[in-house]
């Protein structure tokens, strides 16, 4: 099988189900976004951190395939089977989260990106997320969206967000805190 079909050649492309869409389609956007932030989630796992953080991570980047094939999907036209996300799967970001919250200082600023190159890419893995929540949502208002898709989206954002300062933390980084000047 050849990697190239040419049939995007005029720049459209084709939904699960069989639709052709333009490549600019907020749904592609959607679905190209969410793997964007899979490839962030790769470059965290390749750092030198815990294999039970790569572990957890290799499990996001599996659940990140189903939020693609999802959105992937024409929900009108597809009859193909696509894998479903659960509610565990956001039970497990939160268990995670909750683990990784009891051993960091209480969170009284915000945080500012930085402080080792491991902790700015989860930072840069967090607000890729967010943009695709965002494209997804827009989506979601005016076709299908499996809501499970935005809430998992929402808590991987916040999984992040923990990530970066339990990996602060745990690499003995600065975490540089935002006092605004007033």
């Amino acid at each position: 099988m050849k990697i190239y079909t040419k049939t995007g050649d005029k720049g459209t492309t084709a939904l699960i189900g069989g639709t052709r869409v333009a490549k600019h389609h907020l749904r592609i956007d959607s679905y190209g976004t969410v793997d964007e932030l899979n490839s962030y989630i790769g470059l965290i796992r390749d750092q030198q951190i815990s294999e039970a953080y790569k572990s957890i991570l290799k499990e996001i980047q599996d659940r990140l395939f189903t939020v693609g094939a999802s959105l992937a999907s024409d929900p009108n036209k597809s009859k193909m089977i696509i894998p479903d996300l659960h509610e565990s799967d956001i039970t497990l970001l939160e268990k995670e989260m909750d683990e990784m919250n009891s051993q960091l200082p209480e969170l009284r600023h915000f945080v500012l990106p930085g402080g080792h190159t491991t902790v700015s890419f989860c930072h840069l893995a967090r607000t890729v997320c967010r943009r695709a929540e965002r494209l997804v949502v827009e989506l979601a208002e005016d076709g299908t969206v499996n809501e499970l898709v935005i809430k998992y989206l929402n808590r991987l954002s916040d999984y992040l967000f923990v990530l970066a300062r339990k990996l602060a933390k745990d690499l003995k980084a600065d975490e540089y805190i935002w006092i605004p000047r007033v």
